[in-house]
């Protein structure tokens, strides 16, 4: 037991702890979990570029890819490829700002940091209990859940030492930025971004609902080709499993808007804080509306609010990069 209590610095090598001095302050657990969220994403990338299932996806439906292709010109399986693309980005654009949010804010003492990565992990961890309302567990997901949230938590604990301070919450209500002309760019561009990351909430939200409900939409039927009823008739495990990818996809949109007016509303303007909102918008805008164009789901009511939003993104990404980039708290001129 005493040779898992941390040792500081100065105290002679034979000493120290190896399992502490590798994890450190708790930053390496958080970001341990942000390179296991972009592996996640990647490979769900993977896979639906290559159009193939997980093996317990295969064993629930009792089907393979090809199977399914061989109905309806493959939409089923096209469909089914854009929720898992568009999550995999959603994955990935977690990851960097999970990573931002460890290496600077928090290892500053930002005690708003350490809140919001709680409060996104909740959402984040949580939607996997989202299989109660359409009745598919992913036994691969649960255990990925399971593997992952102690490191989480860990990295969570360990790195509670590191705030120097912890805010009321009228301070934490209070914005960073405090614009003296509302007719300014970066107050526009501010308002642009925090547009989005709301826009961003409530299209996670709608799309989770949605997945533990009625799973589709008019526009998603139009595209397959058939109803529910009829993919039930097909295959009665076929929609509990598109509804598991819906609500999945839904839940990280929801955890990338939290994380994103979070860090809006409390970050100190600067370089990597730009960086690091532009990677994990780019990321996140272009993987979901950008499969939608190979596979010929090309709805324009459908796509309209992914658009509408990467155009709120980018216009105040592009108004808001000098305020970023000079490190200046109040938002002028």
């Amino acid at each position: 037991m005493k040779l898992l209590m941390p040792c500081p610095d100065n105290q002679p090598a034979e000493n120290r702890s190896f399992v502490w001095s590798l994890l450190g302050d708790g930053v390496p657990l958080l970001l341990l979990t942000a390179l296991a969220l972009a592996g996640s994403g990647g490979f769900a990338m993977f896979l639906s570029v290559t159009g193939a299932f997980l093996p317990h996806d295969v064993a629930f439906l009792g089907m393979q890819p090809a199977d399914l292709c061989r109905i309806n010109q493959c939409r089923i399986v096209h469909f089914m490829i854009h929720d898992r693309f568009s999550f995999g980005g959603v994955l990935v654009s977690i990851a960097a700002l999970y990573a931002w949010l460890a290496l600077f804010p928090l290892r500053e003492g930002e005690a708003w940091a350490w809140r919001l990565l709680m409060l996104s992990g909740v959402f984040g961890f949580g939607s996997f209990l989202a299989y109660i309302g359409y009745g598919y567990l992913d036994s691969w997901h649960g255990v990925a859940t399971m593997l992952l949230l102690p490191v989480f938590i860990g990295g969570l604990w360990m790195t509670r030492k590191l705030v120097r301070h912890w805010p009321t919450r009228e301070e934490m209500l209070k914005p960073m930025w405090r614009p003296t002309s509302w007719r300014s760019r970066e107050c526009l561009s501010r308002l642009c971004l925090l547009a989005t990351a709301l826009g961003m909430i409530g299209a996670g939200l709608t799309i989770t609902v949605i997945g533990m409900t009625c799973v589709f939409v008019p526009e998603d039927t139009a595209f397959i080709g058939l109803t529910s009823s009829e993919l039930q008739a097909i295959n009665p495990r076929l929609v509990p499993l598109i509804a598991h990818d819906r609500a999945g996809f839904g839940g990280g949109l929801l955890t990338t808007g939290l994380l994103v007016l979070g860090i809006l509303w409390q970050a100190k303007p600067s370089r990597h804080v730009w960086e690091a909102l532009m990677i994990a918008g780019m990321t996140g805008f272009g993987c979901a509306i950008g499969v939608h164009y190979p596979i010929g789901y090309v709805d324009w009511f459908h796509l309209a609010p992914a658009w509408s939003g990467l155009a709120l993104f980018v216009t105040g990404m592009g108004l808001g990069w000098r305020r970023f980039f000079s490190g200046s708290r109040s938002v002028n001129g």
